[in-house]
């Protein structure tokens, strides 16, 4: 019985250990620090309509509530339906290493306000700003992977309504967060948008899973499989 029971739970450590796999993002997040610096040429992509937009402390919190957010969405799309869970995280692999790339190719920066040194939202802002230097702007990662939630979610068949909202509405959150922190501009969210759209479309319609996704995950749904309901 004792045995039985260990085989059993060893079954079950086993059907969990495809999460470890999301430790491939801290590791790649390696190059951003080694990247993350103003050597060499360094442009501003920055627009007049990007000069008009405000300033707004209170969206450091979605912006720091990020990186939870993405490995909370990971570990749901991991319970939900795993043909979802090994696109999104396949997606964002290959978004994090051309954004890796076009860092080391086209430096950006973004020009930070001055803020005052009093109010819990002032020091959290002041928080990024010391551990995150100005550069590394195009495209905004911030952006490529809370976009990249919201692509997973639309073909995620065991989502509720109410679950796929709260996505919408973090994801959005996040995003938004970006230029009211003065973090990145306009350009730099229309570019991560357009890496996610190149590499959801490459990998859905020229790879297997255009059989797994389109025709299984979406059509059909994976037996045994609910989240959210």
């Amino acid at each position: 019985m004792p045995q039985e029971t260990g085989d059993m739970m060893n079954a079950k450590l086993r059907a969990y250990t495809p999460l470890l796999w999301i430790l491939v993002i801290p590791v790649l997040n390696l190059f951003y620090g080694l990247l993350n610096h103003g050597e060499g040429i360094v442009s501003s992509l920055m627009t007049d309509l990007d000069k008009q937009i405000p300033f707004v402390p209170v969206f450091i919190i979605p912006y720091l509530l990020w990186y939870p957010f993405i490995i909370i969405m990971l570990i749901a799309f991991f319970l939900s339906n795993k043909r979802v869970y090994y696109l999104t995280l396949l997606t964002q692999c290959l978004g994090l290493i051309s954004c890796y790339l076009v860092y080391a190719l086209f430096q950006t920066t973004v020009s930070r306000p001055s803020i005052p040194e009093y109010g819990i939202l002032y020091k959290l802002v002041a928080f990024v700003y010391n551990t995150d230097q100005p550069f590394n702007c195009f495209p905004s990662i911030h952006v490529l992977t809370s976009y990249l939630m919201i692509k997973g979610v639309s073909i995620c068949p065991k989502m509720s309504r109410l679950f796929i909202a709260a996505v919408y509405i973090c994801s959005c959150s996040i995003i938004c967060s970006t230029l009211f922190v003065k973090q990145h501009v306009l350009l730099d969210i229309a570019g991560a948008i357009a890496l996610v759209e190149i590499l959801w479309f490459v990998l859905i319609r020229l790879s297997p899973f255009k059989q797994t996704i389109l025709l299984k995950g979406v059509n059909q749904g994976e037996k045994n499989e609910h989240f959210g309901r």
